[in-house]
């Protein structure tokens, strides 16, 4: 049979985006990325892409589906495993996204998670940095603080600045926007540029509280989140925490994300509520992190863009 091209079309619609050399350098990564655990004894899981309730998150949105949503994290259902007491995972699957799009994001993208029950913050952000020098060499990290990063990029304490003399550093509308609002335009306008000079790894700690999410909260003062960023040349690639595990706590913050979105015009999300059931049974003591598996594809590669990695990104579904 021939095949007639639509009308109007090229033909070549159908072909994939990466090359076959790509898609082989990202076949030899999985595979390294799988003998580093082995080695470790860290268990490889798979759970679920779709689930009828989230665990909502103020700045991710997730895909709707019939049947519930396309999870944004595998965080939830591997928690339970931990619970359960299965020990030291990792999983490497695909999430969704909904509006997240360019140069370094695709909305379905693969995800490296793992959890160390049992570790600290601090141990398991040394094995992040140990696994991603396998694929792009480099000198020890550099650790940066919040704080430092605004004191120095935004000429602003982060901490100690009011609304008022914060929104006097950003050249965005602020109108309507809370505090935590306002700093994330300085994080856009000044951080991340200035991150993007960084070259090499950089580890960003001392997140205020309101960005703990799922970690735990040093008291301070000020209150600090246990959580940790890995940027390499400037690209966010790996988020870790020292894992919530106050049933109580977690249920509150997500009850108020819920409120966040009512507050932006947006419907609450239904709540997992068997991920709570597992830490109300008792999540150990664990450190838990994820990591954007196409950027660190890129950045092994040397690919400019997440979707020359991809054989079929989003932006090409549609061509």
């Amino acid at each position: 049979m021939t095949f007639v091209p639509e009308a109007g079309g090229d033909g070549l619609a159908w072909r994939p985006v990466a090359t076959r050399e790509i898609l082989a350098g990202r076949a030899r990564i999985l595979a390294e990325v799988r003998r580093f655990f082995a080695k470790r004894g860290v268990l490889e899981v798979e759970t679920p892409l779709l689930s009828p309730e989230v665990v909502p998150e103020a700045h991710l949105e997730p895909l709707p589906c019939a049947g519930g949503f396309l999870h944004t994290s595998p965080e939830a259902t591997m928690k339970r495993l931990v619970a359960a007491g299965y020990g030291a995972i990792f999983q490497i699957c695909r999430v969704f996204r909904a509006d997240e799009a360019g140069r370094w994001h695709n909305p379905e993208f693969t995800m490296l998670e793992w959890y160390r029950p049992g570790w600290r913050l601090e141990q398991l952000m040394g094995e992040v940095t140990e696994l991603v020098g396998h694929f792009v060499a480099r000198s020890a990290p550099r650790t940066l603080t919040w704080r430092e990063l605004y004191r120095r990029h935004a000429l602003v304490d982060p901490d100690a600045a009011t609304w008022e003399e914060l929104a006097a550093r950003t050249t965005s509308p602020t109108e309507g926007l809370d505090r935590d609002g306002v700093l994330d335009l300085l994080f856009v306008e000044w951080i991340e540029p200035a991150l993007a000079l960084e070259k090499g790894m950089v580890l960003v700690t001392g997140f205020p509280a309101s960005r703990a999410a799922m970690a735990q909260v040093d008291p301070g003062p000020p209150p600090v989140a246990r959580r940790c960023e890995l940027y390499v040349d400037g690209v966010e690639l790996a988020n870790g925490y020292q894992e919530l595990t106050d049933p109580a706590e977690q249920r509150q913050r997500l009850a108020r994300v819920n409120m966040r979105r009512q507050a932006q015009g947006l419907s609450p999300l239904p709540v997992d509520a068997k991920f709570l059931a597992a830490l109300g049974h008792g999540l150990p003591e664990c450190a838990g992190v994820a990591l954007g598996v196409d950027r660190l594809v890129m950045l092994a590669l040397g690919c400019a863009r997440i979707q020359d990695v991809l054989a079929f990104p989003a932006d090409a579904q549609g061509s």
